[in-house]
């Protein structure tokens, strides 16, 4: 029972002791213009859902203190330390709880209040999307690339890559426009692959695109050579046609102009006709010729060179003569 009452009356006498030299202190800090604590945090640029931690110290490391945080008004949690700073572990995932934060450091009747801290939230990056422009020439081979994330909080840091080797600085793009990077390479005997990263202001979080794999021109110009030799092909055949085309149709046009100025029949027709008589001489002494029904007759036509071709017809006359001995 007396141990019981002399280790009570211990304890009040060491707390009264220790409140008493804390006051003192206290007041010998706030005489000293006691400084306020500190609430700081890995980092203030966070994402919604994201889990942060914040860090409440003094700079006096021999007290006691009490450590409480607030946001706002609102008592979030309450830690006693020594030395060592408190963390509160928290999560954001509303914009209200991005701040005001305070924090406040307390031996007994004495308090001080850090400065407010206030996190920013920033919607991540989405994967972005690599596209490639390349002008094959004999010798080399000029590539730009484009890189656009369609998602996340601006301004967002681009950087291309060859494989795993960067190939560009950050370049920082204000607006939602895609970055342009540009470069030339010598026709290549291996395959090439590009990427690009994507990253704003939040920590620790990037974005890759796919890459893209250009294939080898096999150490010459073999691709540019085939992309020469099909439009060449294609021009080849329309100047056969063409060639083709202009022979052959004055010549088709010119038969049948010859076809359709013949006459079917050489009677009275206003084509050009001349009647010929074609009597042998001792026929002539023997008796003249019967007229027959159909009359011989010449024709004249045109064709489209505008050159005459004369047309003669003959009407043969057999006659009947006795048979002579050889």
């Amino acid at each position: 029972m007396w141990r019981h009452l002399n280790r009570l009356l211990f304890w009040s006498i060491f707390s009264s002791v220790t409140c008493r030299k804390a006051v003192l202190d206290c007041e010998a800090m706030k005489t000293n213009e006691f400084p306020s604590p500190c609430l700081d945090s890995k980092t203030n640029v966070v994402m919604k859902g994201q889990n942060v931690s914040m860090f409440c110290s003094h700079k006096n490391k021999s007290l006691q203190i009490t450590y409480s945080l607030f946001r706002h008004k609102t008592h979030l949690g309450t830690q006693n330390g020594k030395g060592e700073p408190a963390i509160f572990n928290l999560s954001i995932t509303e914009a209200h709880e991005s701040g005001p934060y305070k924090c406040k450091a307390q031996v007994c009747s004495c308090s001080k209040y850090s400065r407010d801290f206030n996190f920013t939230i920033v919607d991540p990056v989405t994967a972005p999307v690599l596209n490639i422009t390349v002008i094959q020439t004999e010798t080399d081979r000029h590539i730009t690339l484009h890189c656009l994330s369609v998602n996340g909080s601006l301004p967002i840091n681009y950087t291309f890559f060859e494989k795993h080797i960067a190939i560009s600085p950050a370049i920082s793009k204000y607006d939602r426009e895609s970055a342009e990077f540009k470069l030339t390479r010598k026709n290549p005997g291996e395959e090439e692959q590009y990427r690009c990263e994507a990253k704003n202001r939040l920590p620790d979080y990037a974005a890759y695109s796919q890459t893209v794999t250009m294939p080898s021109t096999g150490g010459d110009s073999c691709s540019f050579c085939l992309k020469l030799l099909l439009p060449g092909l294609l021009l080849l055949l329309l100047v056969i046609i063409l060639i083709l085309a202009f022979w052959i149709l004055p010549k088709y046009k010119a038969r049948k102009a010859m076809r359709n100025n013949v006459p079917r029949d050489c009677g009275d027709t206003a084509v050009e006709v001349g009647i010929y008589a074609n009597i042998h001489e001792k026929q002539a002494k023997e008796g003249s010729v019967p007229e027959v029904g159909s009359r011989p007759c010449v024709s004249t036509a045109r064709d489209e060179a505008e050159h005459t071709r004369e047309l003669q017809y003959a009407t043969p006359v057999f006659w009947e003569v006795a048979p002579r001995q050889q």
